[in-house]
């Protein structure tokens, strides 16, 4: 089984740029199994076409405008992710709206989506994450190692960098 997490957004825009930011924390906090590839996809948008062809499964990480206060973290899957796509939030989910609609005409669509996303509190300039999403994040990489763990595929805590004295 080929698995994809995908981490989306501008990190030049707070939280916008979360779904980059959960990436960075679940390649820093986990071993992936075999099979399961964590991808940085930043704003790109058609550059991500050979990346998702033909996976199995991917597993979408992004800023999302939903009916739910700053911080939610939802989830959405199959279909529901190449609609969001079509109704942008941010300059890149056009870019990916692309990739899948041309995945559906070369026949190499994933067998399924999920989208874990984080309902951004503040989209001003800047590195950092609000508090409230940078939780959130902590809340979303979960959500994304519960939904590998439903596909068969167990996410490895690291052991913790030791501080031996000498």
């Amino acid at each position: 089984m080929r698995v994809l997490v995908l981490g989306l957004g501008n990190i030049l825009l707070r939280d916008e740029g979360v779904g980059v930011r959960v990436i960075e924390a679940l390649a820093g906090r986990y071993l992936m199994p075999a099979g399961v590839e964590l991808l940085d996809g930043g704003t790109s948008g058609m550059d991500l076409l050979d990346a998702i062809a033909g996976c199995d499964h991917l597993l979408i990480c992004d800023a999302v405008r939903a009916d739910a206060p700053p911080a939610s973290v939802i989830r959405l899957s199959d279909a529901q992710v190449p609609a969001l796509f079509r109704n942008r939030y941010s300059p890149h989910q056009l870019g990916v709206a692309d990739v899948l609609a041309t995945l559906v005409l070369t026949d190499e669509t994933p067998t399924s989506m999920t989208l874990i996303g984080v309902v951004p509190a503040d989209l001003g300039l800047g590195l950092d994450l609000s508090p409230e999403v940078a939780r959130a994040a902590g809340r979303a990489a979960e959500c994304i190692v519960a939904e590998l763990r439903g596909l068969g595929l167990v996410a490895e805590l690291r052991a913790p960098a030791s501080s031996a004295v000498a």
